[in-house]
């Protein structure tokens, strides 16, 4: 990873925490247990489907283009 794809990551990384910690119960944030069950619960129900899914378009992309050389 190149260091301007580092802080580009590191800027979405942090609007994204924005938006989750606004999202998150106001009482799962008092402990860090609670901080942690709170991001942990929000990424795998918004973050990491979104990941997956432009992941295997990515695959998918990459076995259409392999197919037609």
């Amino acid at each position: 990873m190149t260091p301007e794809e580092k802080k580009l990551l590191d800027n979405h990384v942090k609007e994204i925490a924005k938006i989750l910690y606004k999202n998150a119960p106001p009482e799962k944030l008092e402990t860090f247990e609670g901080i942690e069950t709170a991001v942990r619960d929000q990424v795998l129900e918004h973050v990491n489907p979104k990941i997956a899914f432009f992941l295997s378009q990515k695959k998918q992309e990459r076995i259409r283009g392999a197919s037609e050389k």
